[in-house]
């Protein structure tokens, strides 16, 4: 027999896994195989420290210390014609390098070309903001640390950009729940009604899967409509479906379900 496993917790689980899927390696080449890329790096090697450097995605990748990345952005834009900076984040690495990978995405519309500048923060050190070079870094900077919880130093108005300023860590870490945790939950009853109303409102429902039938507090289903917070668990009416108020517009014809014709082919 089929060994018998829990599924009391089936719903917060990922509802799919492909156990035989092996995702495929990116390719990476060698920088003189691209004779522009080739003069970049022979140009900036001479400025900063380029720690490793490859071509992916027809991208040249660029890995530099991170206490170098002010200098390394203002040499690209001001010197090898980078003028725009099109993306600013970080991956979360905590887990198994106590720390973020940050990386920049530039784009050279003289040349046609992108690079990628990355770059390695502890979880407790903080990076330079570089919205002096680039003023759209302003608000990218601002969500990686809303989001992430990277600190970076020097920026001219670092709060969070997406969550409350109040809110309890930051949504993207690998370790955030996927539903939120027991502050999430209580957030906003806490905020609008205030913590003395927990017994009577409940938690905030933040699994969007989540679904009780006889909960008549939160949802009203079509055909069973009853009164608000009504007990159903042992009897759930039938009421007639209605598409239109009672006395409603005079000049549409009311829609009846039981007089509606499913067409099985076009007239």
């Amino acid at each position: 027999m089929r060994k018998y496993t829990p599924k009391d917790n089936v719903q917060r689980q990922a509802y799919f896994s492909d156990r035989f899927f092996v995702s495929p390696p990116v390719p990476r080449y060698e920088i003189n195989e691209d004779e522009i890329f080739s003069k970049d790096l022979e140009k900036i090697s001479k400025e900063v420290e380029i720690k490793e450097a490859y071509i992916e995605h027809t991208h040249l990748v660029l890995i530099i210390n991170k206490d170098e990345n002010l200098k390394t952005l203002t040499f690209l834009k001001e010197e090898l014609n980078y003028e725009m900076l099109m993306e600013l984040s970080a991956v979360d690495y905590i887990a198994s390098k106590d720390g973020y990978e940050v990386f920049y995405e530039m784009l050279s519309l003289s040349k046609h070309k992108r690079l990628r500048v990355k770059c390695f923060v502890q979880r407790d050190e903080a990076i330079e903001s570089v919205t002096s070079i680039y003023k759209s870094a302003n608000w990218s900077e601002r969500e990686m640390y809303d989001m992430l919880g990277v600190k970076v130093a020097n920026h001219p108005n670092l709060k969070r950009l997406i969550m409350p300023d109040d809110w309890y860590d930051h949504p993207l870490k690998k370790t955030y729940p996927l539903q939120g945790d027991e502050v999430a939950s209580w957030y906003e009853v806490d905020k609008i009604f205030g913590k003395s109303a927990r017994d009577i409102i409940g938690p905030e429902q933040r699994d969007p899967a989540a679904i009780d039938r006889y909960d008549t507090t939160r949802f009203a289903r079509l055909g069973h409509e009853v009164p608000f917070g009504m007990d159903i668990s042992q009897f759930e009416p039938e009421t007639p479906i209605s598409y239109e108020e009672e006395g409603g517009n005079t000049l549409v014809k009311k829609l009846k379900p039981e007089e509606s014709v499913v067409l099985k082919r076009r007239r």
